[in-house]
């Protein structure tokens, strides 16, 4: 009795640690905010009037366009590495197609660093006339993205049962057929949970974006760290700006998150 209560009270302690290792840096970035410049001065100030002109500041800076365009960044290059992956991973789950070596190949562009791979992509964005559009960003998320999407799906494929995909082929379905309405349904937690994490890597990439795009059609990462000025941090409306990015990754996780749990709350694979 004494060793479950002991370990209770120790379980209960870890995740109320947890919860605060997650708040209250939030809770910091929420009151810093809505304090004026004067107030930002004392962190430890918690009775302060507070004020919109952080929130007022970071919304004409330029920050809606810089979020839209790194939105459609990130749609764009998840969307093109579900294409691409999700039947990539398929064959490589099921088939073994490339073997060890193309297995290698993927693992190559995470272990590379992007200081390796953004001239290539700069010289492209010069042949292909989008240097300074976020069209020249789209190539250059996909070569990390793609790989991290394939590697997360490879897992969630091999662990569908062959024999579903047969009984569906001996039930007339078509090979396609079958991983459409067999396959998929039971991979879509995989799917979802790489969609996320596909589109995070991508929405605070900075380092392709201060290369690729560095003038007036910079994303999210360059307009925030923007507010760094000659003159200081300007804290309150970098505080108001941070907020305001991470409202579609939690809008994002939200709905991929009831997706995982509906699928991961299935009775196992079954057809």
């Amino acid at each position: 009795m004494v060793e479950q209560r002991f370990s209770r009270i120790l379980r209960s302690t870890w995740i109320a640690a947890g919860i605060l290792t997650i708040v209250l840096p939030m809770m910091w970035i929420v009151i810093a905010s809505l304090k004026s410049p004067a107030d930002l001065t004392d962190a430890t100030k918690i009775a302060f009037t507070p004020t919109g002109e952080n929130w007022a500041n970071a919304l004409a800076s330029g920050l809606p366009a810089a979020l839209l365009r790194s939105l459609i960044v990130g749609v764009v290059v998840v969307a093109v590495s579900l294409v691409v992956g999700v039947p990539g991973a398929y064959a490589l789950a099921r088939y073994g197609v490339g073997g060890t070596p193309l297995g290698f190949v993927l693992l190559m562009a995470q272990v590379l660093p992007p200081a390796v791979l953004v001239f290539p992509f700069l010289r492209l964005s010069h042949l292909l006339k989008t240097n300074g559009t976020i069209a020249a960003l789209i190539p250059a998320h996909i070569s990390f993205v793609l790989p991290v999407v394939v590697w997360l799906l490879i897992g969630f494929f091999a662990s569908v049962p062959v024999s579903i995909e047969e009984q569906a082929r001996i039930d007339g379905k078509s090979r396609l057929g079958a991983f459409w309405s067999v396959v998929i349904p039971h991979v879509r937690p995989g799917i979802g949970a790489a969609c996320v994490f596909g589109f995070s890597l991508s929405w605070n990439d900075m380092f392709y974006s201060l290369i690729l795009v560095p003038g007036s059609a910079q994303t999210l990462p360059l307009t925030i760290a923007g507010f760094n000025t000659f003159r200081g941090i300007e804290l309150g409306t970098m505080s108001a700006a941070i907020l305001l990015a991470s409202i579609p990754m939690l809008i994002a996780t939200f709905f991929i998150q009831k997706h995982l749990v509906q699928g991961l709350g299935g009775n196992g694979v079954k057809y």
